[in-house]
């Protein structure tokens, strides 16, 4: 049973197996809605009851790993030959992976959530629109889409990339566990059941991402062209953006991925100085530097919040624990993309790169749309948080410039949701061809048309919180999966550094007997 699978053999039964789950859910959601909306929130309710503090230890784990690595002996070691250079500048390389890991929740929940918290503080420990709830708006908001987010992607990435491009294992999930279980069971039936659980997680992750960005563009092009929000529109912006991101996958990494991610990046830094420009100057910056001191005063207790657990299990489930799945959901696919474009970087580059300038970026995003709701009092909070896809765009029209905002606003959306389809279509296509770091065109069009069938799927099924229960439902197997890559990657690691230690010792004795030689 547990025999080598020949290779092209188990691509095509990954490949298949792994289609026709997909097409099943997507089928049950178009056909049943109803039921897979129940059986998702019953998933949903059950390990949140059960299982939420298994989210909330496991994370905090993976990023004390991660500033555990930057400190550790292994930090020089590069990910690929030891006279290796990065394949992409800084500034394409940070383009490329804020595109794959923040996308469209980014803009979706960038007003939504400071408001949310402000609405509605965290555990009760503020009135409704008090400043002491403005405070914990922020300090919430960085604390879900700061380091703890990020280590999700370090962690997993920082694995891939380790065996993928130093020990030149294929590009699969798979290929971690070599060291734990060796190389005939991680190409047998062991390793497929790891790489379908991974396809699963990672289609499901970004299927939640299509939603919200589709719910999110019908909204912004409802208030600035008058367009119904309604499905059919919904499944029209899915079609179009389906052609340009399998258009963008098959042009390839150079050619489609990387020049639309530094699109991504100018338009967002565009977004946030206007945003600046229009909004209060002076209670950003105080905000900011607020709200980073509460969330480093507060890092450790709000990743293991035990007392939540039991007073406070909807509020923790509805928003850190559904974050902490949605990150996990989303990590086989950012981490294998994020591998594949650092080749020649150092683990210490690797891991301060992923984990603290984006967890910066995040922050500063945060603050400035975050204050931009805060600003306008409780009333109009409630007002905006009525429907949470039309929250950031109800909050721009309060501003002078809000026409040109939302119509910058609309187009980042569309090009997120471009550039994280189109690296998930890239990230399933290594997946299903055995590793192979540049798939073949077919897979990405195959890829790209079942991602965009399953976000229509559970739009379908009942919207956002479909999205949401069905996300951490995938997300929950898959954290198992990334606490024993630590296990692998820390037995590897400690194997190469004896390894570098012997080739010392026995360099040493060569130079010790040439120099009793020469006496």
């Amino acid at each position: 049973m547990f025999k080598f699978i020949e290779e092209k053999t188990r691509n095509k039964i990954v490949f298949v197996l792994s289609i026709l789950i997909i097409t099943v859910i997507s089928l049950w959601g178009i056909c049943a809605p109803n039921s897979l909306g129940e059986k998702a929130s019953s998933a949903f309710e059950f390990l949140v009851t059960r299982f939420g503090w298994f989210y909330l230890l496991s994370v905090s784990v993976f990023l004390f790993f991660c500033i555990y690595l930057i400190f550790s002996p292994y930090r020089n070691l590069k990910l690929g030959k030891d006279d290796s250079k990065p394949q992409f500048s800084n500034f394409s390389w940070f383009a490329m992976l804020f595109s794959a890991g923040m996308a469209i929740g980014l803009i979706f929940w960038g007003v939504a959530e400071p408001l949310s918290h402000f609405a509605n503080p965290p555990y009760g420990l503020a009135e409704p629109g008090s400043q002491k709830a403005a405070e914990l708006s922020l300090r919430f908001s960085f604390f879900h889409w700061g380091l703890h987010a990020w280590a999700n992607y370090a962690l997993f990435g920082l694995a891939i990339a380790y065996f993928q491009l130093r020990k030149g294992y294929p590009g699969l999930v798979s290929s971690i566990f070599i060291p734990i279980i060796g190389e005939r069971h991680a190409k047998g039936v062991i390793g497929m059941l790891i790489d379908l659980l991974a396809i699963f997680a990672t289609v499901t992750g970004i299927a939640t991402d299509l939603g919200l960005g589709t719910l999110q563009i019908n909204s912004g092009l409802n208030m600035l062209y008058n367009v119904p929000e309604t499905r059919t529109v919904q499944v029209i912006i899915i079609l179009v953006a389906t052609v340009c991101f399998i258009a963008s996958a098959v042009k390839g990494l150079d050619k489609g991925i990387k020049k639309l991610s530094v699109l991504n990046l100018v338009l967002s830094i565009f977004l946030i100085v206007l945003a600046v420009v229009i909004g209060p100057q002076l209670e950003m910056a105080k905000g900011l530097v607020k709200g980073i001191q509460d969330y480093g005063l507060n890092f450790i207790g709000d990743g293991l919040p035990w007392f939540a657990l039991k007073h406070h299990s909807d509020w923790l489930g509805n928003w850190t624990i559904f974050y902490w799945a949605w990150w996990i959901a989303w990590t086989p696919f950012v981490g294998t993309f994020i591998a594949r474009i650092s080749w020649g970087r150092t683990i210490k580059e690797f891991i301060i790169g992923v984990l603290f300038v984006p967890t910066l970026g995040s922050m500063v995003w945060f603050c400035v749309f975050g204050v931009l709701g805060t600003h306008q009092g409780l009333e109009v909070a409630k007002m905006a948080l009525s429907s949470i896809p039309t929250a950031y765009f109800t909050i721009m029209s309060k501003y002078p410039l809000s026409g040109l905002i939302s119509f910058v606003t609309v187009l980042l959306l569309f090009i997120f949701f471009v550039t994280s389809a189109d690296s998930s279509t890239f990230v399933l296509g290594i997946y299903t061809s055995g590793g192979n770091p540049n798939p073949t065109a077919k897979k990405k069009v195959a890829w790209g048309i079942t991602q965009s069938v399953l976000a229509l799927a559970l739009l379908l099924a009942g919207g956002l919180e479909v999205l949401q229960t069905a996300n951490i439902v995938a997300a929950f197997p898959f954290a198992i999966i990334m606490l024993l890559s630590i296990v692998a990657l820390v037995k590897s690691l400690r194997e190469e550094g004896v390894a570098q230690k012997r080739r010392l010792v026995k360099q040493k004795s060569k130079f010790l007997l040439l120099d009793k030689k020469t006496e």
